[in-house]
This record gives C-alpha cells, sequence and structure tokens, in this order.
C-alpha cells in the first residue's frame, strides 16, 4: 500500500510530444521530446508495438514529470509516460478534453 502522503508527491502533467525517434540500443522502445509547459524533456518510452511514430507527434498525454531521471539503454529519460494495459492492449492515458502541455493531472 502506498501512503496519500507518498502519492501526492508525483507531478502528473499533461504533455505535447513534439518528436519520436527509435532509440538506438532498443528495437521495442521511443524516444520522445515532450513539452511541458515551458519545459522540454526527453522520455524514453516502450509504445512502438502499440503506436506509430507519426501516430505520437502532437499526442498530448499524461506524464509523471518529477521522476529522478534513469538512463535507459543508454539514452536518460527524464519523466514516464502513463498508460493503461490488458493483456497485449496498450492505451495511453489522454485528457478527454483539449487542455494546454503543462496542465497539472488532478
Amino acid at each position: 500500500m502506498v501512503s496519500l502522503e507518498e502519492f501526492r508527491k508525483f507531478e502528473f502533467r499533461i504533455a505535447e510530444i513534439e518528436s519520436v525517434s527509435l532509440h538506438p540500443n532498443a528495437d521495442r522502445l521511443y524516444v520522445l521530446g515532450v513539452k511541458i509547459g515551458e519545459e522540454r524533456k526527453t522520455i524514453v518510452a516502450g509504445v512502438r508495438k502499440h503506436y506509430g511514430e507519426e501516430e505520437l507527434k502532437g499526442k498530448r498525454v499524461m506524464v509523471i514529470n518529477n521522476l529522478e531521471p534513469a538512463v535507459i539503454r543508454g539514452v536518460e529519460s527524464q519523466g514516464m509516460l502513463m498508460a493503461a494495459s490488458l493483456g497485449e492492449e496498450l492505451s495511453l492515458l489522454v485528457p478527454e478534453r483539449p487542455l494546454g502541455d503543462g496542465a497539472v493531472v488532478r
């Protein structure tokens, strides 16, 4: 179990995916350039099996914005995309209404 106090430490935000490139060292990963308000970050995401590059560009998605950076197969990831899965199905969590990048998810 995670306490409410621990959960509140996560900063969920809406990000716009500005660029998508193939990860140089992994065939299941993308390297995404995202914009979160005025901030730009790189996120490594394992969604290549489920989404094409053009499908991701311009998409607004939910991210965890305040994770410690992690090096994934040689590339630093500065956040995490949020997605839901059931078996082999995967869907990115996206805002239902048009919200600007940087919007706080509550």
